[in-house]
């Protein structure tokens, strides 16, 4: 069986690599004819936890976690207004683990796929910081592109950079 896409995810983290995820997204969703949703997922302080949050929790005071929230909207609207109307793009924020958060969104709003950017860490890095696009892989409920690249490097884009 085909599996048609007509919903593309991408999460965006405002770094360069996700900037690129979103302009390959944008090139791809052009050809299939396919609507863009991006997400950034805010993890919050107070709802996280971990082996070791006790000894590493530092609550993070009220006022600036509405800032970052804010801040994370006001990003995430730019990059929305980069895009054509013809991509029917929406935008939201989720709090809460990020990988659990991206694969809970593609669930419950039927995402076909989802484009992730990479930081392509290896060694130490890797390991003590993990990765974000490697948990998404394994957990999402349809298929993930990592793109790994500036961009600078994504041809036939329908983004601005």
């Amino acid at each position: 069986m085909t599996r048609s896409v007509t919903r593309v995810l991408v999460p965006i983290d405002f770094s360069e690599p996700a900037d690129a995820a979103l302009q390959y997204a944008a090139s791809l969703a052009v050809k299939v004819g396919a609507s863009l949703h991006l997400l950034h997922v805010f993890e919050d302080p107070y709802l996280g936890g971990g082996a070791f949050a006790a000894e590493m929790y530092v609550p993070v005071p009220q006022d600036l976690r509405e800032t970052l929230l804010a801040d994370a909207k006001q990003q995430l609207a730019a990059r929305l207004a980069t895009l054509d109307e013809q991509f029917h793009a929406t935008a939201d924020v989720y709090t809460g683990p990020t990988a659990r958060a991206i694969a809970d969104y593609a669930t419950t709003n039927d995402i076909d796929l989802i484009v992730i950017g990479t930081h392509g860490r290896g060694g130490m890095a890797h390991l003590l910081l993990g990765s974000v696009a490697e948990r998404v892989v394994r957990t999402a409920p349809c298929p993930v592109l990592t793109v790994r690249t500036t961009t600078a490097e994504v041809p036939g884009t329908a983004v601005a950079a």
